[in-house]
């Protein structure tokens, strides 16, 4: 789970429940780490462990409008931006020039017919067409 120190720079990247219509948000961390802990560990989401994250809908639920509203993608953004600044990102990147080609007939794309001759087979003779 989080360490407090890990949760103080996590929690005020979250949406507050300030001018939010409904029934409020239950306890952040709690579904939070419910998410981590889900991700983590692969499980479905029904198999969350409900003492320790709540009910799965719920933790399912925000996980998706986290996901929809751009929230993850913020979070994302500014935890990386203050790790940079403070020089704990190492940005080595390894490329690849591997070149894999697939076959003409491997893609589900149809070709136009004037490049075949029409609507016959290329493999066909002509005076099956007749």
């Amino acid at each position: 789970m989080f360490t407090d120190a890990q949760w103080k720079r996590i929690a005020p990247l979250l949406p507050s429940n300030a001018g939010r219509r409904g029934h409020p948000f239950g306890d952040d961390r709690r579904v939070v780490e419910g998410i981590a802990y889900r991700f983590r560990t692969g499980i479905p989401w029904r198999d969350l462990p409900r003492e320790q994250f709540g009910p799965w809908q719920t933790v399912w639920k925000r996980h998706r409008r986290y996901a929809a509203d751009g929230t993850w993608d913020r979070v994302l953004a500014q935890i990386l931006a203050k790790a940079d600044a403070a020089g704990k990102i190492d940005w080595a990147v390894s490329i690849d020039a591997t070149i894999a080609r697939a076959h003409q007939h491997a893609t589900n794309t149809t070709r136009p017919e004037q490049d075949t001759g029409g609507r016959i087979e290329s493999q066909e003779s002509a005076l099956a067409r007749d």
